[in-house]
Formats: C-alpha cells, structure tokens, sequence
C-alpha cells in the first residue's frame, strides 16, 4: 500500500456503507471519497466494494482488507493516546544544555526538578559546542550573551548575571591593590584569549587595559577563574562564582554594564509541552536568586 489515506478512506466507506458517510466522517468532499476508492482498486486489480442503491457493500477482498483497516486504524489510535499522555507528563528524558561554568548553578536546580518528577531522567549537556534544538539535541539551552538564535527558537531572559573585578590575595601580596582604574595599566591581567569576546566586562576590559597586560589567557571559562584564584592575575568573575573562594578579593565593584544576560532557548515545537513549561517554571524561580548569591 503506498497510500494509507486510501486504505483509511476504504475502511471508512466499509464501516459507515456511503459515500457521503464517510466523506463526513473524514471531513473531505465526496468526490475525494470515490477517487480513493476507485485509485485503491486499481491498484490491487480487484472490486472491494458492490455498488448499490443504498450505497457500498464490502466484497470478500474489501471485507480482508477491512480487518487489516481495522487493526491497523486501532493501532494508530492507541500510538495517538500514548503520544498525547507523554506529552502531558513530566517523564521520559529531559536534555539541557549550558556551559560548563554554570554547572554550580544549574546542576542543583535540576537534582531538585528530579527528585520532585523521579520518572524523569535527566540529560546535563555541558560544553562550547552550541547544542542544535532544531535537530532535537536539547529541549532546553541555558546561554550567556545576546548571540543570534534559529527563527524557530523561543527566547526568553533569565537572569542578569553580576561581574566584578578580583584579584587574589597572593597576587595583592606581590603587587598591591590599583588605587583608580588609571591605575589599571600597571597591573596584570587574566582574560580571554579571544580580544573580541563579546561579554560586556570584557569588553570593558579591552577599551580600558593595554592587550600587553593581559599576561595570562584562555578559552576557558573555568581556567581564567582558577587563575585568578590562583594569583596569575586581576580578573573579572561572576560574583556568585568569587562568593565560593575564600582567598579572593574585590578590586573593583559590579556595575551594571558588566552584568551578562542570560537567556532560555526553547524549539518552538517542544516550548509549550507539559515537559518543557514545567521545568522552565521550576528553572526560573530558582533563576530569580542567582544575581543575589541567596
């Protein structure tokens, strides 16, 4: 069979006994009704149905037909409920994804949505590599900055992340503390290795520090964190994240102008199932204490 339309529409007339039953039942024009009929009797070179007055009646070859119709129809129905009852659970898998630096953040927000769904298993992507939703790699991303997005993405704000500026106390011990920012130049530095790193206090940092000063850099979020802490230079963290060392000291307070934003990136396809709003409602109560450190 290359057309199941035809076989559904078979059943329908074998079922009901007239054209225009199952023209109704299937919501097309009669007409449509007896192209099907007459394509699918073609294509098997047998009559399936005896024309009456009173309308259509099954022949032995309809009447087989009918009950591999009939078995196949009640298949797809219960595929249908199984489907529609997934979507309205929180089960299954659920696949995230972020950097890894949000890991501290993120990894307990989704421990606790386990323990409360523990059907659930729980998918933690992390990395540089930017997870496809189009192509069903993740039901939700978690993104730093304001990079462009696939028109099918839904895109929501999260949290405004606070930055600031750090040094070590075994840094501070060797080279002091920067009086100003014009105090800046004389000091080192650890940032990306990328200048053009869009994060706001990078930014910053490219038009107010000489690239020359920049004496320690990585691709890595994690490793410019460690060696700030370690004393390889100042640096901008997170606040959150320079909360969690004992040995750090601010240098310069936040401003809002170094604050990153974060953003939710749903597929538009999965965005409004049960799943997905569920954690997301989850996601962005916890989100609301981020820039606090509470």
């Amino acid at each position: 069979m290359k057309n199941w339309d035809e076989v559904r529409t078979a059943f329908q007339v074998a079922r009901l006994g007239t054209v225009s039953g199952a023209a109704e039942a299937l919501g097309v024009h009669h007409a449509t009704v007896i192209r099907h009929i007459d394509a699918l009797e073609g294509q098997l070179g047998v009559k399936l149905f005896q024309r009456h007055a009173r309308g259509y009646t099954a022949t032995e070859a309809g009447e087989d037909l009918m009950r591999v119709a009939q078995a196949t129809d009640d298949q797809f129905g219960q595929l249908e409920g199984r489907i529609k009852g997934r979507g309205a659970d929180v089960a299954g898998e659920l696949v995230v994804t972020s950097l890894g630096g949000f890991a501290p953040l993120l990894s307990p927000i989704l421990s606790d949505f386990q323990a409360e769904h523990p059907d659930l298993l729980v998918r933690f992507l992390t990395g540089d590599r930017v997870f496809r939703l189009e192509y069903g790699e993740a039901h939700v991303a978690i993104r730093a900055g304001d990079g462009e997005v696939q028109p099918d993405n839904v895109v929501q704000p999260l949290a405004q992340m606070p930055s600031a500026l750090y040094a070590a106390q075994s840094y501070i011990d060797r080279f002091g503390v920067p009086e100003n920012e014009a105090d800046l130049a004389s000091h080192r530095f650890v940032g990306p290795d990328n200048p053009d790193s869009r994060a706001p206090f990078n930014r910053w940092m490219k038009t107010h520090v000489p690239r020359e000063n920049v004496v320690f850099r990585s691709t890595s979020d994690r490793a410019l964190e460690a060696a700030v802490q370690s004393g390889a230079g100042l640096g901008f963290l997170p606040t959150w994240v320079a909360d969690m060392f004992d040995d750090v000291v601010e240098v310069l307070p936040a401003r809002r102008e170094w604050d990153a934003p974060v953003r939710i990136i749903t597929h538009v396809d999965l965005h409004r199932t049960t799943k997905v709003q569920t954690f997301l409602t989850f996601l962005k109560a916890r989100a609301a204490t981020w820039a606090s450190g509470t």
